[in-house]
């Protein structure tokens, strides 16, 4: 299935701070629909238009997969965002950090900024 963003809100959490929550409307084949009214039960919503929503306190960009646990549950798909922080992760320093500009604006759909171009000192290229 899959999600767009379509709004986000604020709310409290069972112990008061407050939290954001990012609406998905939710398309797919009338059977993966089915399916997952079936396993939102109560807490299934739609729009007036009759578009299934997803709510999730994790925001998963402007648009992403939703998937079927084993366990049973309707979740956004956030593999990509744990490979691109991985990624990150496993080289530090300025790399990671421009890895993980790039993978962030890949993710979220805004801008990825032009490479930096590096000279190297002009008695380098000296032969």
């Amino acid at each position: 299935m899959k999600i767009k963003f379509i709004r986000s809100y604020k709310k409290l959490d069972k112990n008061g701070n407050p939290v954001t929550v990012f609406v998905y409307g939710v398309t797919g084949t009338p059977a993966q629909l089915a399916e997952y009214k079936k396993i939102q039960g109560d807490n299934y919503r739609e729009t007036e238009e009759g578009v299934a929503l997803h709510f999730s306190t994790r925001f998963a960009g402007n648009s992403g997969n939703l998937i079927i646990t084993q366990s049973g549950k309707a979740v956004v798909d956030m593999s990509a965002f744990d490979q691109a922080a991985s990624l990150a992760s496993q080289y530090g320093g300025n790399l990671g950090q421009e890895l993980a500009k790039a993978a962030a604006a890949s993710l979220i759909g805004g801008p990825v900024t032009a490479p930096i171009a590096v000279t190297a000192p002009a008695d380098l290229n000296k032969a």
